[in-house]
C-alpha cells in the first residue's frame, strides 16, 4: 500500500510518500481502507518532533470502509470513521491507504455524506462534544467563551454550543475573522490580546464557562474570565507547549472556579470515555441538514499532504482541512 511517512523530524517537506506492506488486523482491531482523513495540529506536532518519538505514519483520524474485522462485529464494506486509539503516536496512523485501529476507536456511520465531509468531523467534534458537555457540563442559556474559536476545534465548539442553546462568545487574534465566527452563531467576538479578562470586565460580560484551545500561555487569564463558580476546560496548545511558570493554586485559581483538561489523544475510545457517548450520527445528520457548518474548508489530494501542513501551520485553514485518496 501507499503511505505517507515522517522521513525525519522537521517541517512539512519531511512527509514522504512511500510503499509499505499492508497492515494485518489482530484480535481487537479493525482493518480500514481509508477513503479520506482530516488534517490536525496534533499531526504537525508529531511530524516536527515536539511530541518525541512517534509512529512512522502520522494521522489520528479517517473515514473509510471495513476490509476486515476479526471479531465479526463490523461486516466487510461497512462505512466507518476512526479516531485516535494511538494512531500516529504509538501505532501507524491514517495517512495511508489502509490502517488497523483498535475496535473501540471505530464507529459505523449511517450518513450519506461524501468521504470528505465524513472525514471533517470525527476528531474535532468528538473532542468538542466531550469538552463542552463532559468537562464543562454546558447548559442551555449559559454563556461560554471559546478561546481559539477560528481553529477547526474551536469552530466545532461554537457550532455545538450554539446548537445546544448556549450564548457563545468567540475569540480570534485577527479582527478580520470576526465575521466568520458571527456567521457560525457567536453573539460577540473578542480580539485576543492575552488579556481577555479585562475586556470581559469592561463589557460587563458574565461568562459561565471557557473552552480554551490556546492553552498554557493564557491559562491565568482564562481562569480570571469566568464568574464565581465558573468552569474552565483546556483542550489544546495553540499558544505553545511551554509550561505555566510558577503556577500557584492559592493565588492563580479563583476560589470555586473549576479547572479541567481534556486530552482526546489519550482517552477517547477508552472505557472511561467511550466513543458511543459521542452522538456522531446525530452530528452527521445536522451537518447534512446544514444546522452544523462542519464541511471542510479545503480538500487536498494524497500527494498534496505537505502543502496541507504548510497551510495549516500558516494559520490559513480557517476551518477543517481534509485529504481524499483516489
Amino acid at each position: 500500500m501507499q503511505a505517507i511517512v515522517i522521513a525525519a523530524p522537521g517541517g512539512p517537506e519531511v512527509l514522504t510518500l512511500t510503499d509499505l506492506p499492508d497492515p494485518i488486523p489482530t484480535a481487537g482491531e479493525v482493518l480500514i481502507r481509508v477513503q479520506a482523513f482530516g488534517v490536525n495540529h496534533a499531526e504537525a506536532y508529531m511530524r516536527s518532533g515536539a511530541w518525541g518519538e512517534v509512529a512512522a505514519v502520522p494521522g489520528i483520524e479517517c473515514a473509510g470502509v471495513v476490509e476486515a474485522d476479526p471479531s465479526g462485529a463490523l461486516p466487510v464494506g461497512t462505512r466507518v470513521v476512526a479516531l485516535l486509539g494511538g494512531m500516529g503516536r504509538t501505532r501507524n496512523g491514517s495517512y495511508a491507504e489502509r490502517v488497523t485501529v483498535p475496535a473501540s476507536n471505530v464507529v459505523a456511520v449511517h450518513s450519506s455524506l461524501d468521504w470528505a465531509d465524513l472525514a471533517a468531523v470525527p476528531e474535532v467534534y468528538a473532542t468538542a462534544w466531550s469538552g463542552l458537555f463532559g468537562n464543562l457540563d454546558l447548559q442551555p442559556g449559559e454563556t461560554v467563551l471559546v478561546r481559539g474559536a477560528t481553529s477547526s476545534l474551536g469552530q466545532a465548539a461554537v457550532n455545538l454550543a450554539v446548537d445546544h442553546g448556549a450564548t457563545v462568545l468567540g475569540t480570534t487574534r485577527n479582527p478580520a475573522h470576526a465575521a466568520l465566527l458571527k456567521e457560525l452563531g457567536a453573539t460577540d467576538v473578542l480580539v485576543d490580546d492575552g488579556a481577555l479578562a479585562a475586556q470581559a470586565r469592561a463589557r460587563g460580560l458574565a461568562i459561565d464557562a471557557v473552552f480554551d484551545v490556546v492553552g498554557n500561555r493564557v491559562l491565568r487569564d482564562s481562569l480570571a474570565l469566568v464568574r464565581p463558580r465558573g468552569r474552565v476546560c483546556q483542550l489544546g496548545f495553540l499558544g505553545g507547549f511551554a509550561p505555566v511558570q510558577d503556577f500557584d493554586p492559592i493565588t492563580d485559581l479563583p476560589s470555586g472556579v473549576r479547572l479541567s483538561f481534556f486530552g482526546s489523544a489519550f482517552v477517547l475510545g477508552t472505557p472511561a470515555f467511550p466513543l458511543t457517548d459521542v452522538p456522531l450520527d446525530q452530528i452527521y445528520a445536522k451537518v447534512q441538514a446544514g444546522t452544523l457548518r462542519a464541511r471542510p474548508t479545503r480538500v487536498f489530494r494524497f500527494d498534496e499532504i505537505a502543502e496541507a501542513h504548510r497551510v495549516m501551520e500558516a494559520g490559513q485553514a480557517l476551518g477543517k482541512m481534509v485529504v481524499v485518496l483516489g
